[in-house]
Formats: C-alpha cells, structure tokens, sequence
C-alpha cells in the first residue's frame, strides 16, 4: 500500500468513525479535557462496555490517544489526526471546480 492509500484509508475511516452520534459526544467532551471512561460514561449515562466499543473505534480511527495512569485508562483527543480531516475537507472544497449543474434540453436524454 502506498502513502496515499494509507492517506485515503485513514480519512475514511476517520469519517466513519465520526458517523455515529454517541462517538461525536464523545470527542465533545474530550474537548476540554481528558477522561477516563468512568467519567464517560457517568457523563453520558452509558454503559461501560458500549463505551469502550466507540473508544475502541474512535482509536483505531486514530481519533484518540489514550494513556494509562495505574488501573485507570485516560482519554484525550488526537488532534493531528482530526486536522488532517479537516485539512482533507477544506483542500476537498478548495480544490474542487465549481460547474454549474447540467441543463438538459427537451429533446435530450441526459440520464
């Protein structure tokens, strides 16, 4: 595989990982600060195992970093990676041309 379809494979799986709406509150929360997934899940009145389920997928999307502290695992954004999907998009509206949409005519079959 090479770098651009190591790239492209990474932002796919970093907007899928951004599909489901739990893993959005989520990353909200980790905004402004690290947590642990007690915390998580007290915050959003969740069970341990479905959130350890999005972390699990947030982390390979490599959307968080996680580091342990004694029995308890902390989570916190992985912010080059969430630049790098924003950089994808603003580079995707950027470079993209703008044509106007196709008219078709009467006597014409344009589909």
């Amino acid at each position: 595989m090479n770098s651009t379809s190591l790239q492209s494979s990474s932002i796919g799986m970093g907007f899928k990982a951004l599909s489901d709406p739990l893993r959005l509150q989520v990353l909200e929360l980790l905004r402004h600060q690290e947590l642990c997934v007690c915390d998580l899940c007290d915050r959003l009145d969740v069970r341990q195992s479905k959130i350890s389920f999005h972390l699990k997928v947030l982390k390979e999307a490599q959307l968080l970093r996680s580091r342990q502290e004694g029995k308890w695992v902390y989570y916190s954004l992985n912010l080059p990676q969430l630049s790098l999907l924003e950089q994808f998009l603003s580079d995707f509206r950027r470079l993209s041309p703008m044509r106007p949409s196709r008219v078709c005519d009467d006597d014409d079959t344009c589909c």
